[in-house]
């Protein structure tokens, strides 16, 4: 469980990358023109809707309502003490998902140990009956197949160690083959020992250019 002290270095740390990421953002995005859209400011910062993202995941709730509104808006509210209601929340997520996954990726990723494990997860976007009809990821999402049969969307690939702790991850289309990013070095080019993974992973060509000549198979 994460401490207070922890929550607080957290959100200094989020805080101080999102300034700078904000700052390389303005510095090279265009400048809308025309007439000015109304635009409604949050009185919660872009680094406190990380932080709840955060927390949300390593708090053992399963759904993200009820943790804002027991654990934020209750519990933590000293913390929080600006906080939004429910569905302002949700309508944030949108802004910080972007330096929210860099921040994931160039701050709180794990060490590697030794011992790791690979495997993914299906990101479903719409339901396989909406395929034709879905619009926010035409020609990204793509049609792919898990355990759970067919789905349309993206693969979700997870490295961690024995820990538990995430040392990276990458989101491919559905219909690319699971061994493919292990193909890519700054996806495994940090990890050293035994990396473990089932049947999916494995492919020759990977063996034969030596990226994953410590693969494991798992039945």
């Amino acid at each position: 469980m994460i401490t207070e002290d922890k929550v607080t270095e957290i959100f200094c740390m989020a805080d101080d990358f999102y300034k700078f990421f904000d700052t390389m953002t303005t510095k090279y995005t265009l400048k809308p023109t025309g007439k000015r859209k109304y635009h409604r400011n949050s009185t919660m910062s872009k680094a406190e809707v990380m932080l709840i993202m955060i927390l949300f995941h390593d708090s053992g709730y399963r759904c993200f309502k009820h943790f804002c509104l027991e654990k934020v808006c209750k519990q933590l509210r000293h913390l929080f003490p600006k906080v939004v209601s429910y569905n302002r929340i949700v309508e944030l997520e949108r802004d910080v998902a972007v330096p929210l996954t860099l921040f994931i990726k160039k701050v709180l990723l794990g060490k590697c140990t030794g011992i790791s494990f690979v495997d993914r997860t299906p990101l479903r976007v719409c339901k396989n009956q909406r395929i034709h009809i879905h619009k926010v990821f035409k020609g990204i999402a793509q049609r792919g197949k898990c355990s759970m049969g067919w789905f349309f969307g993206f693969k979700l690939h997870l490295i961690c160690n024995e820990k538990g702790g995430l040392l990276n991850f990458m989101i491919m289309p559905g219909d690319i083959v699971d061994r493919k990013p292990l193909e890519y070095k700054a996806f495994i080019d940090f990890i050293y020992g035994k990396l473990f993974g089932d049947k999916g992973y494995i492919g020759k060509n990977l063996f034969n250019t030596g990226h994953a000549s410590t693969l494991q198979i798992e039945n």
